[in-house]
């Protein structure tokens, strides 16, 4: 389903489909970005600067996290920066001999490492996404 804003950003103003972004990256700084879905374009929301957009998407974030229905976003700690994905974005998942997980964000280029120790509850949401969509079990 479609979740369509309008978000403004470097004195532009661009109408985004969310549910089309491949994730969101909350900084300790508070600030969030987000790269526009096909062409990696990141747009980096302030709270200080821009409250009204900034809160669209806490709450939308926060939407989609906290309902089980949405099996395919998942929220994860990954180097301090806390990022919530959209598991129907990533085209491949690596699985190592340890057991961690890899997937790149596709607009963004960024690795994301999922360890089963340090983060169980995401960990365990993209193994079951992934057995969910592909029908391989990892």
């Amino acid at each position: 389903m479609a979740h369509w804003e309008k978000v403004l950003f470097d004195r532009n103003e661009y109408i985004v489909d969310f549910e089309c972004v491949s994730a969101f990256c909350r900084e300790p700084n508070s600030r969030v970005t987000f790269w526009l879905p096909d062409n990696a374009i990141p747009i980096v929301i302030n709270p200080q600067s821009n409250p009204k957009d900034y809160q669209k998407i806490l709450n939308y974030t926060e939407k989609v996290t906290q309902l089980p229905e949405n099996t395919y976003w998942v929220k994860i700690i990954y180097e301090r920066n806390e990022y919530i994905i959209n598991l129907k974005c990533i085209s491949s998942f690596c699985r190592e001999p340890n057991g961690r997980i890899t997937f790149w964000l596709p607009d963004s280029t960024i690795p994301i490492i999922i360890n089963p120790v340090s983060n169980p509850e995401s960990y365990q949401k993209v193994i079951d996404y992934i057995e969910k969509a592909t029908g391989y079990s990892m």
